[in-house]
């Protein structure tokens, strides 16, 4: 008996055909649409020349391991993984190439470390004005009052400050953008001091770098026989926990210290002191034993 069979039709492609265009290619365009460049120089000389279609998931978590060799799995995935699959996606979206799902390293969850409270910072600035350190005391302050970087502090001049509206502008900060911090008063006062006869392109704290400080920092507590705090722990972490231990709400917080992310903010940052107690107090406020 005779049979006929109909011809196999060949299965349609999941992807649409694309125009291969290379890793270089694809960065430049990403950037010229308003991608971050930050990163890109360590990743280009390696995945510049291949082509999108050509760029595996494996390839990528290689490289990282092979730039940052004894990083962090946080460091290779902000400074690898995440430029790299911000770049691959932006290539699809064009029809440069295939889609890629690039998964993240797992890091491990950071070691919580408490942040300076007040008390510790009285006993700071007074050791530091026993001491003569008057521009350490300054910078302290000023990181745990506005909750800038150790390196923004460092890199401050007097031309970005602005006694009379109060304000200290932070050029180009880790996150790419200028941050207007707002300084209290007794911060304008020791920046008066700290000011006279200094040259608008001076440095305030006059500290050159962050090894410097915290040498500073650890000679200082080791006098004033308190707990060392690095100048990231008595600084943005202080300022983080110290303003909603006042009361003020997380968005206004993450505002004034330049927070984007709130998982960082909350996750890395935000260690409250004694918190159950703190709200079994505030539940101590209404008495179901009391008349309506």
């Amino acid at each position: 008996m005779e049979m006929s069979f109909r011809t196999a039709i060949a299965a349609p492609s999941l992807h649409p055909s694309y125009v291969s265009r290379t890793f270089a290619e694809a960065a430049a365009s990403y950037i010229e649409h308003g991608g971050e460049v930050r990163y890109l120089e360590k990743i280009l000389p390696h995945l510049g020349p291949k082509h999108m279609a050509e760029i595996f998931p494996f390839d990528i978590r290689s490289l990282a391991d092979k730039l940052y060799p004894t990083q962090s799995n946080a460091t290779k995935n902000r400074c690898v993984v995440t430029p790299v699959r911000a770049i691959c996606h932006h290539a699809y979206d064009r029809g440069w190439g295939p889609p890629s799902r690039i998964r993240n390293f797992r890091e491990e969850r950071p070691k919580r470390k408490k942040a300076a409270s007040q008390a510790w910072l009285h006993a700071f600035v007074r050791q530091c004005e026993e001491d003569g350190l008057h521009h350490l005391a300054g910078l302290v302050l000023f990181m745990s009052q506005t909750g800038a970087r150790i390196s923004e502090a460092v890199a401050l001049k007097w031309s970005e400050v602005d006694m009379v509206s109060r304000t200290a502008l932070l050029l180009k900060t880790k996150t790419e953008r200028n941050s207007l911090r707002h300084l209290t008063d007794q911060l304008v006062a020791r920046l008066y001091k700290l000011r006279e006869a200094a040259e608008p392109c001076d440095h305030v704290f006059r500290y050159k770098n962050r090894h410097a400080v915290n040498e500073r920092i650890f000679a200082v507590c080791k006098r004033a026989k308190i707990t060392y705090k690095s100048s990231h722990t008595c600084g943005r972490h202080a300022f983080a926990n110290i303003t909603l231990g006042m009361g003020i709400d997380i968005k206004s917080v993450m505002d004034a210290g330049g927070w984007r992310s709130t998982s960082i903010f909350l996750g890395v940052y935000v260690n409250p002191r004694n918190a159950g107690r703190i709200v079994a107090d505030r539940h101590n406020l209404y008495q179901y034993e009391s008349d309506l």
